[in-house]
């Protein structure tokens, strides 16, 4: 069984994918000493600890550069997060990931974002074209929970709607960040053939629940990229002879600081 071979049957499994998101090398070896069966990249930690804002602002080469590293010291499956892979251009998009492939990445996640379906459509037609048969887990990330695009009953038929869409256009699963309502989830997992990824948040349901309802992959987005630096900070003030952060300024740490810091590199 060869690494996308190995991807592709741990979204088949009764039971569910952690997927640690790492942004270097470091994390990489580190996923791999605790058993991690997968890794993918996060695109907000990869941006930040390049220093720069999430939202594609990350040059390409600069991507390129980091996968390499990161697949320098890994041997585990690598799904790349690659936004809406910078460009609105469906051949473009196709390069890139062609590029990615060529690195030993077996997936990709993908995303709608503030585009139209259809877009997102093209992109994967595109893209499965360019590989012209070299295998590719390709993540179909909907934002209709993380952009609020619809409520309630609307969203799950939207989310159906738009799996049904990025299936038949050649997607391999569909990702479903800032969805944590239980009774959504399940209707959405009976409904949707793609395995269904959804992103760690506190107040998603366990993982005992996850896998009850269906859910195949879990992912952390930049969450371990938080919780690391929140630990640097907390060391660092600690030796600085600074205040002691209380957990709850710790907690503070939120993304609009990283984006600010991004955006001051």
């Amino acid at each position: 069984m060869n690494s996308y071979q190995l991807f592709h049957s741990l979204h088949q499994n009764n039971s569910l994918l952690v997927l640690p998101t790492i942004w270097d090398a470091p994390g990489a070896a580190l996923a791999a000493a605790q058993g991690a069966a997968a890794i993918a990249t996060s695109s907000a930690a990869l941006a930040w600890s390049l220093g720069y804002k999430d939202g594609e602002q990350l040059p390409v080469a600069e991507l390129l550069a980091a996968v390499k590293r990161i697949q320098r010291v890994n041997k585990l499956p690598l799904s790349v997060d690659i936004e809406q892979g910078y460009s609105k251009d469906p051949e473009q998009v196709a390069k890139l990931v062609v590029q990615l492939v060529a690195l030993g990445v077996v997936g990709i996640n993908l995303e709608d974002g503030s585009e139209s379906p259809e877009l997102l459509c093209a992109k994967i037609r595109s893209c499965r074209a360019a590989l012209a048969g070299k295998a590719l887990f390709i993540n179909a990330r909907t934002d209709v929970y993380l952009a609020g695009l619809a409520e309630g009953q609307t969203a799950v038929e939207f989310c159906m709607e738009r799996a049904a869409l990025y299936q038949a256009a050649g997607a391999n699963g569909l990702f479903i960040p800032c969805l944590t309502d239980l009774s959504a989830i399940q209707q959405l997992c009976q409904a949707i053939q793609l395995p269904i990824n959804l992103m760690w948040l506190a107040n998603l349901p366990d993982k005992t629940q996850l896998i009850a309802a269906g859910v195949k992959r879990l992912s952390y987005g930049p969450a371990l990229f938080l919780h690391c630096y929140q630990s640097l900070q907390h060391q660092m003030a600690q030796q600085l002879g600074s205040d002691v952060l209380t957990s709850e300024q710790l907690t503070g740490l939120r993304l609009e600081q990283w984006y600010e810091i991004g955006a001051a590199v």
